[in-house]
């Protein structure tokens, strides 16, 4: 039962006296992104020896956290995260981070009615405002639902985060049992690599098929990124977004006014996304921005609400596929490196759109251990994780070109997957076809 009953006030406490609520076996969620918190994380930390067993959920961590730092054998925290940054695969390759397998559109009905309710929640959010709201900034996702669900909330305010309009977007004080002030420490950035040769490349290809009026849905890399810069020198107009992750990219086209929103069904006039993670440059642009609308994860990413927009474009990397089409984004071998996020159910939206196109796009090849190889490959790397089944996969981009692979028989697709591999590999490909099935021999 929560603390706070019939609308009292919340009390404003410290970061230690917060963490000295946690008991032995408690489950807690830090929420996602730029909601986790860093005062409450490191009060916690400094009681790790006093504890056992304290499950904590989140979900992409920005910056390290306090608790596994103070804990590099896992033996106080179970952390588990529904999509891994660069360092939580750090902390899963140490044995202390677990992923749990998501699609994000799904996560907030994931816990209404699978997880077990939330000892304590702790989220990250703006200062407390004249109706007395908690505005969760850019990162709106499952929240609502994580307080919904929570026995005890717990606010850490912080100033430098954005107001983000939207829906659902906040707490109510009389939902909130603590607050705490937090440290005031800037947002954490994501920056933007350069593009390769191979990235502008892709980029080109897939700038060419986006139309006026199209609906984006860019996801997180380079190569996403890349078509957003292409977009601005090229002259496709009235674009919308409708995204869950919103990017530097995105938010150039925007400013520059590519982005107009007016041919969108749903939400016309709004930028919509679930969450915004980039350059300051992209927060400062979000920030009391009433064209940028920031939405619970379930209503941007579920393939039935995707469709709704016509001409809807999703761009989104995969680390390799195979000759049938089958796409593994978010694994390498058994070592989980990512997670599933939003993929499929764009992929699967955006075919369903009056219009709509799927894109997967990924380099030919990469370097391991001082070694080239292709990504294109005539099976998965054993233990890879599919996240696009070949049934759902329509177009597929490499820097050698771009193929549609529906209505394509598996002759077919493997054929002009060889045709984007590096034409170092293609011979070794069609042999490999050949000698599988997948290709008739004598073709």
């Amino acid at each position: 039962m929560k603390v706070n009953q019939g609308g009292k006030t919340p009390r404003h406490i410290t970061a230690a006296e917060a963490a000295a609520l946690v008991k032995s076996g408690d489950w807690l969620d830090y929420g996602a992104i730029t909601t986790q918190p860093d005062a409450f994380d490191a009060a916690l930390a400094a009681r790790a020896a006093d504890l056992r067993d304290v499950g904590i959920r989140n979900c992409l961590s920005v910056r390290p956290r306090a608790v596994l730092e103070a804990d590099p054998k896992g033996e106080h925290f179970h952390w588990v995260s529904l999509h891994f940054s660069g360092y939580d695969r750090k902390k899963h390759d140490a044995g202390i981070s677990h992923y749990m397998p998501v699609n994000l559109g799904e996560i907030p009905d994931y816990y209404r009615r699978f997880i077990d309710p939330i000892d304590i929640a702790v989220l990250q959010t703006r200062p407390m405002d004249a109706d007395g709201m908690f505005n969760f900034g850019g990162s709106n996702l499952w929240h609502r639902t994580v307080v919904e669900r929570a026995r005890v909330v717990i606010v850490e305010t912080n100033p430098n985060i954005p107001l983000g309009h939207g829906e659902q977007n906040g707490v109510h004080a009389s939902e909130v049992d603590f607050v705490i002030e937090g440290d005031g420490a800037p947002l954490a950035e994501l920056p933007n690599a350069a593009p390769t040769e191979a990235d502008r490349a892709v980029g080109r290809l897939i700038a060419g098929e986006i139309e006026d009026g199209a609906c984006l849905q860019i996801g997180i890399g380079g190569m996403p990124n890349a078509v957003c810069s292409l977009l601005l020198d090229s002259g496709q107009k009235d674009l919308g977004i409708h995204t869950e992750m919103l990017t530097d990219g995105l938010a150039a086209l925007y400013r520059a006014g590519r982005v107009t929103n007016t041919r969108k069904q749903l939400h016309p006039g709004k930028c919509v996304y679930s969450f915004a993670l980039g350059t300051k440059a992209l927060y400062d642009t979000i920030d009391g921005n009433p064209d940028f609308h920031c939405l619970p994860v379930e209503d941007t990413n579920m393939p039935h609400i995707i469709m709704r927009n016509d001409k809807v474009v999703a761009i989104n990397n995969t680390t390799q596929i195979d000759l049938q089409g089958q796409a593994a984004s978010e694994s390498d071998g058994h070592r989980h490196i990512s997670g599933t996020g939003g993929q499929l159910q764009f992929v699967r939206g955006a075919y369903a759109s009056t219009g709509g196109k799927s894109f997967i796009c990924l380099s030919s090849t990469y370097d391991k251990r001082g070694e080239r190889r292709s990504r294109i490959v005539l099976n998965l790397t054993p233990g890879n994780v599919v996240t696009t089944p070949r049934s759902d996969m329509m177009y597929v981009v490499t820097e050698y070109g771009i193929v549609n692979l529906k209505g394509k028989s598996v002759s077919e697709r493997a054929k002009a997957l060889i045709g984007l591999a590096h034409p170092d590999f293609r011979d070794l490909l069609h042999r490999q076809a050949r000698e599988h099935g997948l290709i008739p021999r004598g073709h």
